[in-house]
């Protein structure tokens, strides 16, 4: 068996052990580590037969109680703030039984342990990122954003469950609320002018931010809510062989928006997606779930502009504070995205606030 680092070597055996089927005799192949605290590692056993250990150690500061107001959450930390998952595998189990009952791909969940942080999961093998395929030119970009579209409106048609279960095990979907949504956009005001040489917002201005900002997330909470996975985009989604939309990273979901989804898929922070490819998947989209084009524009426009403020934030605070410049390389393209929402007339207030405060924004080239 491959050396695994310590202290969770006896505690993956212990789970293996537990999960029978020869699991606990599989080669072990270690695949990294994650944006998260998660790390996989792939099994392998003497008939060929392969699957996942997610190791997730709760280390994260505690996901948001379902009853917890705002003081209680800001005390809590990020985790509660912004209504994360904190890694917990009990959240990508049940969510992902959820999304296999919609008749979405989801690796199936073969055993998880929540209290020790632990899942053993369906390998999808050989199946590829979205992304890889198309800078490698192994497949063409629109269909597959497409092809995205439509899972996301299966997704999307569905009622949205306030608390999922198996067994005595429970997970809550919670509403991605104006807290969360005030936390996060909160990252364009603490860090975005440093990209300038100046420190957060203060003063008039901060107070300005506020209004601005409140009156935004007042027009997102005004819009229809939707099982939301909040990370949707080409480095998680994969292609199967059968042709299948193989998701990863969906632990996060909460009660929010169509338009997030939507935006995360044709908005993407890591790659330039093509006007050609997020617009097929847009209409596609709007024609699958019957909605109208001007109505979900302004959505898109809106709540887009939010998650772009957010990331633009964290771009410029992982670069200034956590000294990782790479992503740097990144952020022409989430200015150019958060200039491109902040044109809709929607968002008149917040755009002349933006160009007052870092102008550079709207000078962005991809």
């Amino acid at each position: 068996m491959n050396a695994l680092p310590d202290p969770r070597r006896g505690a993956i055996a212990t789970f293996l052990a537990a999960a029978g089927d020869g699991w606990e005799d599989a080669a072990q192949f270690p695949l990294g580590q994650d944006a998260s605290t998660r790390r996989y590692i792939r099994l392998k056993r003497s008939d060929g037969a392969t699957a996942l250990l997610m190791d997730a150690p709760r280390v994260e500061s505690e996901p948001c109680p379902p009853d917890a107001d705002a003081a209680t959450r800001a005390r809590m930390g990020w985790n509660a703030m912004t209504r994360l998952a904190a890694s917990r595998v009990e959240a990508f189990a049940l969510i992902a039984g959820h999304l296999r009952s919609l008749g979405l791909k989801a690796p199936e969940v073969l055993r998880f342990d929540a209290d020790a942080g632990f899942a053993l999961i369906e390998d999808f093998g050989d199946a590829r990122e979205f992304a890889r395929l198309i800078e490698r030119g192994e497949a063409a970009e629109t269909p597959l954003y497409v092809a995205a579209a439509e899972r996301l409106a299966k997704l999307h048609a569905a009622p949205v469950p306030k608390v999922l279960t198996q067994g005595a095990v429970s997970w809550p979907i919670l509403e991605f609320d104006a807290v969360a949504l005030g936390a996060n956009a909160d990252l364009y005001a603490d860090w975005l002018p440093a990209e300038i040489g100046q420190g957060p917002l203060a003063g008039a201005q901060r107070a300005r931010w506020e209004s601005e900002r409140d009156a935004l997330i007042a027009q997102a909470v005004s819009f229809p809510r939707a099982f939301t996975l909040r990370d949707y985009h080409a480095e998680n989604l994969l292609w199967l062989p059968d042709g299948e939309v193989g998701l990863l990273d969906f632990q996060d979901a909460v009660v929010g928006w169509d338009a997030w989804d939507l935006a995360m898929l044709t908005q993407d922070a890591r790659r330039t997606v093509s006007h050609e490819a997020a617009e097929a998947a847009i209409t596609r989209f709007l024609d699958l779930t019957g909605q109208g084009r001007e109505a979900f524009d302004e959505r898109l426009a809106v709540i887009g502009a939010l998650n772009a403020l957010r990331i633009a934030g964290v771009f410029s605070r992982l670069q200034h504070r956590d000294g990782k410049p790479r992503y740097g390389d990144f952020q022409p393209r989430q200015l150019h995205l958060l200039a491109r929402n902040l044109s809709h007339p929607a968002l008149a207030g917040m755009a002349a606030f933006v160009r007052e405060t870092t102008p550079f924004v709207f000078e962005a080239r991809t």
